[in-house]
């Protein structure tokens, strides 16, 4: 889960090395997401009847020589292919985690693991900004995709120590080849419309055809697994009301935190000027919350039930929203406040709903139902990159307007020669543009071409300019309020207690 966000600090870095743009290489971003989106339940499906034990060996080692080669690789195209391997690896691994940990430690520990394994997801997509910042500042950008090789080996050793090949359930029966199809079909048509939407159009002929694809395949998938013996996803998994709750909430939780992690980086690099290392490390209080809540809501589920904590963790969240839709933005003491909200708040709506989602399932049943929440968990963040960045570069296109349309009366308002104002204006204008365009250049430093001709009587264009920039962040965050609290609705499918 952390590799598909750490690699967001480090794309100016990159594109540098390779001579690549951001647009080509957002690739080695997408294909990571939309692999891992649309091969994690056939793939755990597969591992099923070959044996999770040797699919989970099969799986790291695939992440291991994806990082590998990701490090090493030195143009665009093997990136992407590398990040391909790597997201393979990660598609066999990740539901596998669950299942094999409640294995070797047995029933009796099954929340316990449940709750740790809840950390280390939650935690991924918070963390990934902040190591790939540190690594890219004090390293290079090949040690993100390196460091992941040693830790891997380490994996594998303890794998062939504590896993016993010889004593491998494996499921029998025929395999669901139409219903592999329609799912990565589906899943690739959903997570490549919502990634590239925005760059086609959302009203253009690629996404409607994109979206036409996802729907019709997504009804033909559901149709055929009602229909079939041995279903890709089984549909016993939607009887249960708390694990449908589960899923909703997955989804939702993890969209308004990527809209936090992947947003406020971009604020603190180009509007207050950070370098990429102090901007990613700004999200540090939401780690740190996520941390240390998840577990602590976890093992707090039996005594409060799942709709108390719950509840208290999407107020908490909107409270974090409310603050940096207001003051939040413009203090560094309020920014840290209410990112410890809302790290608390997401870790203690993280915490039950990993539990709620394995439910007391097995076997079979339990590996679905992670695989399903892993893919849920994608579909949260990349939903969260559609939105609230198509609305941001909405509220960024107002704040250019709104700023060129200041600079044009404030200019045409001083005593100066026609010819002297035009160059004038069309400085400033392209000073704005430029901001708007290139999300890597600082606010000042277009603007300084403006302080460099007229310092004094253009001192307030500088200031306006970068005033509706900060609003248009602002206004993304207000603009989300009603839905999170339209998602405190979800609580409704939890029962009050957890029944053991």
């Amino acid at each position: 889960m952390l590799d598909t966000t750490v690699m967001n600090v480090a794309l100016p870095s990159i594109a540098t090395d390779f001579n690549a743009s951001l647009n080509t290489l957002s690739w080695a971003l997408n294909i990571y997401t939309i692999l891992f989106a649309a091969l994690t339940i056939p793939l755990t499906r597969i591992s099923e009847r070959i044996g999770e034990y040797k699919c989970y060996i099969i799986g790291l080692i695939l992440f291991g020589l994806g990082s590998l080669f990701s490090g090493i690789s030195g143009d665009t195209n093997l990136l992407v292919g590398s990040r391909a391997i790597q997201s393979i690896g990660a598609a066999i691994v990740f539901p596998l985690s669950m299942t094999l940990g409640i294995k070797l430690v047995g029933n009796g520990d099954r929340t316990a693991v449940i709750a740790s394994l809840g950390v280390t997801q939650g935690l991924a997509a918070a963390l990934g900004p902040i190591i790939g910042g540190i690594i890219t500042n004090y390293f290079s950008w090949r040690w993100i995709f390196f460091i992941n090789v040693p830790i891997i080996l380490i994996m594998i050793l303890f794998g062939f120590i504590l896993f016993n090949f010889d004593d491998e359930n494996k499921t029998k029966g025929s395999f669901d080849f139409i219903g592999s199809f329609l799912s990565i079909l589906f899943l690739v048509s959903l997570t490549l419309g919502l990634l590239k939407g925005r760059n086609w159009g959302w009203d253009s002929h690629q996404t409607i055809i994109t979206f036409s694809t996802f729907l019709l395949a997504f009804i033909l998938f559901i149709y055929t697994e009602t229909k079939i013996n041995t279903p890709m996803i089984p549909m016993e998994l939607f009887k249960n009301h708390q694990f449908i709750g589960a899923s909703i909430v997955i989804v939702i939780s993890n969209l308004f935190l990527v809209a936090v992690t992947v947003i406020l980086p971009t604020y603190y690099s180009t509007v207050k000027n950070y370098n990429a290392l102090k901007a990613s490390l700004m999200l540090v209080p939401i780690t740190l919350m996520i941390f240390i809540m998840a577990p602590l809501s976890g093992f707090a589920l039996k005594k409060t039930g799942a709709k108390f904590l719950i509840s208290i963790g999407f107020i908490l969240m909107i409270i974090g929203y409310y603050g940096f839709s207001t003051k939040g933005l413009d203090s560094f003491k309020l920014a840290i406040l209410f990112g410890f909200l809302i790290g608390a708040g997401y870790g203690l709506i993280t915490g039950p709903i990993t539990i709620i989602a394995a439910s007391d399932f097995k076997g079979n049943l339990l590996n679905s139902s992670q695989s399903v929440a892993g893919v849920l968990r994608q579909v949260g963040a990349v939903l969260a990159v559609a939105i609230f960045v198509t609305c941001l570069y909405g509220n960024l296109g107002q704040a250019q307007n709104k700023s060129m349309n200041y600079a044009n009366n404030t200019i045409s308002k001083i005593n100066l020669p026609g010819f002297m104002k035009d160059k004038i204006i069309n400085d400033t204008d392209k000073a704005i543009k430029n901001r708007n365009s290139n999300d890597t250049k600082k606010v000042n430093t277009g603007i300084s071409v403006i302080d460099n001709q007229l310092t004094l009587s253009l001192r307030n264009i500088k200031s306006e300019t970068k005033k509706n920039y900060i609003f248009a962040f602002k206004k993304l965050y207000k603009d989300a309020l009603p839905f999170m609290l339209l998602s405190i609705l979800s609580i409704t499918l939890f029962d009050k207690k957890r029944k053991d």
